[in-house]
């Protein structure tokens, strides 16, 4: 059945999505890495343990589910270890994923988050997702201002692309930019690195410090700023898949990966739009297959991840940046229709947009999940009123 649904626009779909997860969220973690003060071993086996947790869960969901379910590992987690290392030893940190992971797994076991799920109004989803995705397609763009030529030429070959090979047209956009960026010469060929990756065991040990410094705080941005707008992007699409046995499976990966350095792993928000998508497949019921690449890419990466490491810190940002922004117009485009779609709670979803958009962070949590609150509650106190009998 694979072999029958597989195409190259999935394929296309699955390889982007883990490009831009390793140009973009993976430097948090090379930040993080810097801040523990760990050499360029520990770091690979990091990369090692969170690719492998995401290649597994993805692999096995998308083929258990045949829904394209794309995963990777916690960004906001990662943000966090910024600001707790050196002062957590690495042995807390496995401790605290341990626990994280096993809260989560709690949490998937009982239902409660597909009982959250069902209460999110559509309009508010899909406002919430187009104010997340806003910032990276307008990110592409902006670029401009740094490198010209690169982003003009992009966005120059994607209208072509789009207009005359609609299918291939990011796989084009992608050859055209490592093109233009060898070309400018900011890639150092001769200095790649190949050789497979050993993973290092971390012995876990606990603390309260480390437990509520950081076990706690991972579940919180994990469930809001990562499962929460994850299951948005798959109903949205048409995937009314239940959140119990995503987020069963990505904890128990999680628990599998921590001794590694593997931070949780969770259902992917923004690279998962990449798949869900027209631009994956035109058939939604083969879309599945991006949701296999993207897996068997991230092995690939894992596998080299001292290579994945050199790759994309050689790589320009600006490159990133507009591959991003013009993977994700298609999916900007569906979530700010089905935002205001909805004539009697327009003005909510739009609120739920903004609100998200501004990238706005109080109290610990982002976003994404404020988007939810705020636009949630303006979903109740603006929703038409209507006579007692209709009611």
């Amino acid at each position: 059945m694979l072999q029958r649904d597989w195409s190259l626009s999935s394929l296309t779909a699955g390889f982007l999505a883990v490009a831009i997860s390793y140009a973009g969220p993976l430097i948090i973690f090379f930040q993080a890495a810097q801040a523990a003060q760990v050499g360029p071993d520990m770091m690979a086996s990091w990369v090692w343990a969170i690719s492998i947790g995401a290649a597994v869960s993805g692999i096995l969901l998308s083929w258990w589910l045949k829904v394209p379910v794309i995963t990777a590992w916690s960004a906001p987690g990662s943000a966090l270890l910024i600001t707790l290392f050196p002062g957590l030893s690495l042995n807390e940190a496995v401790g605290a994923y341990i626990t994280a992971a096993l809260i989560i797994l709690v949490i998937g076991l009982s239902g409660s988050f597909d009982r959250l799920m069902r209460h999110i109004p559509k309009g508010v989803a899909y406002g919430m997702m187009a104010g997340i995705l806003f910032q990276f397609g307008a990110r592409g763009f902006k670029a401009v201002e740094s490198m010209p030529a690169l982003t003009l030429c992009m966005i120059a070959g994607f209208l072509v692309f789009k207009r005359y090979w609609p299918r291939y047209h990011m796989v084009l956009v992608l050859a055209l930019g490592v093109a233009l960026t060898a070309a400018l010469g900011n890639i150092p060929w001769q200095n790649i690195p190949f050789e497979v990756t050993r993973p290092i065991l971390i012995t876990p040990s606990w603390s309260w410090a480390s437990t509520l410094s950081l076990a706690i705080p991972l579940v919180m941005v994990s469930l809001t700023g990562q499962f929460l707008p994850g299951m948005a992007i798959l109903h949205s699409a048409g995937y009314p898949t239940p959140a119990r046995p995503i987020i069963v499976a990505t904890s128990l990966t999680s628990l599998g990966t921590s001794v590694f350095g593997g931070i949780t792993t969770v259902l992917a928000a923004i690279t998962a739009a990449l798949c869900t998508g027209k631009d994956a497949h035109e058939d939604p019921s083969k879309r599945y297959v991006a949701g296999i690449a993207n897996g068997v890419f991230y092995l690939i990466g894992g596998t080299f991840g001292g290579t994945i490491i050199w790759l994309f810190t050689s790589l320009p940002k600006e490159f990133v940046a507009v591959l991003a922004g013009l993977a994700l117009i298609g999916a900007i485009t569906a979530n700010v229709m089905g935002a205001v779609n909805d004539a009697e709670h327009r003005e909510a979803a739009i609120i739920t947009f903004l609100v998200t958009a501004s990238g706005m962070s109080f109290m610990g949590l982002g976003a994404a999940f404020w988007g939810v609150v705020i636009g949630g509650l303006a979903y109740v106190m603006l929703s038409p009123r209507r006579p007692p009998a209709q009611a």
